[in-house]
């Protein structure tokens, strides 16, 4: 956090958004805890058929939950500096040491974007990759992937459907097909539920000859095969 940020949220009366304590936007035990998660494999169960396979950070409930939903749905900014260097331990962990990898974050539609004022995944993925490239890693930013459709919401479908609603709903920008072809390419996503995205947009890249490694999330979902399911 800048120290702007810093003075708006003391004098204004901020409120830590891990643990609404009166203060700056993420207090000092909270980035503690978010620096302290410990990354393990995720994946959905049962698993779509070519699910690239899942690093996340945490269980999607708690603190993380709660700033992932203050980021992206009340555009509380600030929170793209901790959520991105929390995104960067799933990042780390997906990859081999020393490997280079280029980073492509699951796109939003444009009236999402617009209704939100800002696109959370893409600032967070922005986040992560400098703080990688701060400690070594040789990693790059792809926005490799656009939305052939506007699928519809989500909520309330079931994996089947997500799945269904999801299918042929991405598609490879032209200006990157020739650039990531052959190179080792991690998507990332904030939440891991069903799978559905993860594996549409894998299948998308992948069919245009670009390599897909895995995937990294911060958080995934307990029903969907993480710790405590």
């Amino acid at each position: 956090m800048g120290l702007r940020d810093a003075w708006v949220d003391l004098v204004l009366g901020g409120t830590c958004a891990g643990c609404e304590r009166p203060g700056v936007s993420l207090c000092r035990e909270c980035r503690a805890d978010l620096a302290a998660l410990t990354p393990f494999s995720a994946s959905p169960t049962p698993a779509p058929a070519g699910f690239p396979g899942a690093t996340a950070c945490s269980p999607y409930d708690g603190m993380l939950r709660r700033l992932i939903i203050e980021h992206k749905e009340h555009a509380r900014y600030t929170l793209a500096g901790p959520l991105g260097k929390t995104l960067a331990i799933s990042v780390a962990a997906a990859i081999e040491p020393g490997r280079a990898a280029w980073i492509c974050p699951i796109p939003s539609a444009r009236a999402t974007v617009r209704a939100r004022g800002h696109e959370p995944l893409r600032r967070i993925a922005i986040v992560a990759v400098r703080h990688l490239r701060g400690h070594g890693y040789d990693v790059r930013l792809a926005d490799a992937l656009g939305l052939v459709r506007r699928p519809r919401d989500q909520a309330g479908l079931s994996a089947r459907e997500r799945f269904a609603n999801l299918d042929g709903v991405f598609g490879v920008r032209s200006r990157w097909a020739e650039t990531l072809t052959d190179q080792p390419l991690l998507l990332v996503d904030d939440v891991l539920t069903t799978g559905s995205t993860l594996t549409q947009a894998a299948g998308a890249l992948e069919t245009t000859g670009i390599a897909v490694l895995g995937s990294a999330v911060l958080a995934a979902t307990r029903r969907y095969g993480t710790p405590g399911s």
